[in-house]
């Protein structure tokens, strides 16, 4: 099993409603590729950090293989989702991937 980690921080002008609207459809987006994408086995996201985090985001997965990690990131809904929902509003990105 591979676990995929992603933690965000979201872009400093999206503040308020537009911060919480931006949260709550990066969440129901991402965690329904569940499902879709062949191999990923389950997908959280976490968007309530407590005060002491520099994330606004956390993304937190498991994939059944190293190849099912490649698929997941090319699949054409992990990337309509990504470009819509993700990368218009996150302005840090890190990633780490690790067998479990």
């Amino acid at each position: 099993m591979v676990k995929h980690l992603i933690l965000w921080k979201l872009k400093d002008e999206i503040t308020g409603d537009a911060k919480e609207k931006v949260l709550r459809e990066m969440k129901e987006n991402l965690e329904a590729l569940v499902g879709k994408v062949p191999g990923l086995l389950r997908l959280e996201i976490v968007t309530k950090p407590m005060a002491s985090s520099n994330a606004d985001v956390m993304l937190d997965s498991d994939l059944e293989s190293e190849e099912a990690l490649s698929g997941y990131q090319s699949h054409p809904d992990h990337v309509a989702v990504a470009n819509t929902y993700v990368r218009p509003f996150t302005e840090i990105r890190l990633c780490m991937d690790y067998e479990a």
